[in-house]
């Protein structure tokens, strides 16, 4: 039995997790089409310095490395597809103006996310390329806020940040790559007695704004004292703004942290991570990531968001089942082309093998049977 065993949280997905979790999809993809999104099928695997090329140091921990058996070179199967889709939009697609993206497939975590999470999400996303406004984030959170809804979810809540206000302050306090990055660290963990260490040779108004970020947390009221106690920067200022507009103009709950610094390397204006009831973890994350298509040789601004279809299946109502129609085996035109029909206007039809009659129509509560000369619908008992 241990040689069948597969790896810690990696996992079969059986018959009705996967009737939920194709239908989710089905859904979710017919819904980003009706909205002028295009699907594209990115590889499962790429040259490393491909894959990771402008995503930061986090991306490159989460991400499976190879050797490449043709070549020699390094080759990562990928940890998040949205980087592959805008290598797509940057040197496949070239267009100019705007650009509307969807995608799904798996993607494979050398550790899960978190204690129940598996390391291969199945990931759907949509992303917005060719637009630097706060126009294409609305847009690209009311297609979130739909996307749950036709997933049948509700109750969900939207936590809001700006990766632009740390830059800001860091910028403009002229602080070094290196400290960067560790006050960035502090920050994502609040550790506040570390960020007190870090700041101490900084700037008094840097070192202030830096010490009220990790309090700047709560509902949209928070944004007036984020005002008054941060540095009057322009692009704080902005992103101030911005995150004003999405949490008037987008619909759901919202909670703002300005501390929020997820994929720091990778985003470059908005945060959100959407968050549904029973599930611990987001439901979706996304945001803005202007960088990564400049990071392929042609500048782009882009935002978009992501989803594992295994995290709807969890929080998603259930669905009935399709009941079935079973058919006997038979050597019978009239019988093949009534199967045809049936199939045909969308019902299920098992036909049952010899010998294994009534074994093999799981979930059927009909039957194809010959009455008076013809093949007719009835009910089982």
């Amino acid at each position: 039995m241990r040689t069948w065993l597969l790896p810690e949280h990696i996992e079969d997905i059986l018959p009705p997790e996967a009737r939920r979790v194709e239908r989710l999809r089905a859904t979710l993809l017919d819904l980003f089409r009706v909205h002028g999104f295009e699907l594209v099928i990115p590889p499962l695997l790429e040259y490393l310095e491909s894959l990771l090329t402008g995503t930061g140091h986090d991306l490159d921990l989460r991400t499976f490395k190879l050797v490449d058996q043709l070549t020699g070179r390094m080759m990562g199967v990928r940890a998040d597809i949205t980087p592959q889709v805008a290598r797509i939009d940057a040197h496949l697609l070239n267009r100019v103006g705007v650009a509307r993206l969807c995608y799904t497939g798996s993607v494979l975590h050398p550790r899960p996310r978190g204690l129940d999470a598996t390391r291969e999400p199945l990931q759907i996303g949509a992303e917005i390329y060719g637009h630097a406004g706060i126009e294409s984030d609305l847009e690209i959170q009311s297609l979130l806020l739909r996307s749950l809804g036709a997933c049948g979810i509700r109750g969900a809540r939207l936590d809001l940040g700006h990766v632009a206000v740390f830059r800001a302050l860091c910028h403009r306090g002229g602080v070094s790559a290196d400290l960067e990055a560790q006050l960035q660290e502090a920050l994502e963990a609040k550790d506040t007695p570390q960020l007190d260490v870090l700041a101490a040779g900084l700037d008094a108004a840097t070192r202030q704004g830096l010490r009220a970020l990790p309090g700047l947390y709560g509902d949209a009221s928070i944004l007036a004292r984020a005002r008054e106690v941060l540095p009057h920067h322009p692009e704080i200022l902005a992103a101030l703004d911005d995150l004003a507009r999405l949490s008037r103009d987008n619909g759901l709950p919202i909670s703002i942290d300005l501390a929020d610094l997820r994929g720091y390397q990778y985003h470059s204006g908005v945060v959100f991570s959407a968050y549904a009831p029973g599930l611990a973890n987001a439901v979706a994350l996304g945001g803005r990531y202007d960088e990564v298509g400049k990071a392929f040789g042609r500048a782009r601004p882009a935002t978009g968001f992501s989803m594992d279809l295994r995290d709807l299946a969890q929080v998603a109502p259930a669905m009935p089942d399709s009941v079935g129609i079973r058919a006997p085996h038979a050597d019978d035109p009239a019988l093949a082309a009534q199967i045809e029909r049936l199939r045909g206007g969308g019902e299920v039809v098992i036909v049952e093998l010899p010998g294994h009659e009534g074994c093999g129509a799981r979930g059927c509560d009909r039957e194809l049977a010959r009455v008076d000369g013809q093949w007719q619908l009835r009910k089982l008992n």
